[in-house]
């Protein structure tokens, strides 16, 4: 998929479910006990993925008459999209920074799967931070004792490594058996 938005896989995992038509699958996006916590979107902007979605091959629509409204569009899950959703929930993401919304969906999809697929990611996203923290300590120490500024932002780095893995722990905790 080119230039894939967090949010375009979030599709497809509320499709895996199962099969919804665009108003269901916003009402599960904005949900204030899940995603929507973590993203706003309008349903303009739903549609519209969900159109890029279809003409890629990882969803489906069928249309269902209804008898006193417009035909309704019920999208379904194609194998590949099921392939490509299924791959992206299990790899941990590539940085810090994408812990906020792309883990976090990760993590919402993992864990109402089922526990080993939480386990598994939670794992794989540890490793990842802890190769994180290493490579940043190793930067952190090449530094000369004036290179004060630099330090402090090496020092900042290292905090949110640590939050970071402290965080995913607590996750481990909390969503597992």
């Amino acid at each position: 998929m080119s230039e894939t938005l967090t949010i375009e896989y979030a599709l497809l995992g509320f499709l895996r479910q199962q099969p919804m038509h665009g108003y269901e699958i916003h009402q599960q996006l904005t949900d204030s006990h899940g995603l929507g916590l973590v993203w706003h979107i309008k349903q303009s902007q739903l549609y519209a993925l969900l159109s890029k979605l279809e003409q890629q091959g990882y969803i489906s629509v069928i249309l269902e008459p209804q008898d006193s409204r417009p035909t309704r569009k019920v999208f379904h899950l194609t194998e590949l999209g099921q392939i490509l959703f299924l791959e992206w929930v299990q790899s941990p993401v590539p940085q810090g920074h994408k812990l906020r919304l792309d883990f976090l969906a990760k993590l919402y999809f993992a864990h109402r799967e089922a526990s080993p697929l939480t386990q598994y990611l939670l794992t794989q996203q540890q490793q990842a931070c802890q190769q994180w923290l290493i490579t940043e300590q190793a930067r952190a120490h090449a530094l000369a004792p004036q290179q004060q500024f630099e330090q402090l932002v090496h020092q900042f780095r290292l905090g949110q490594l640590q939050a970071m893995l402290t965080w995913l722990a607590h996750c481990q905790e909390a969503l597992l058996p």
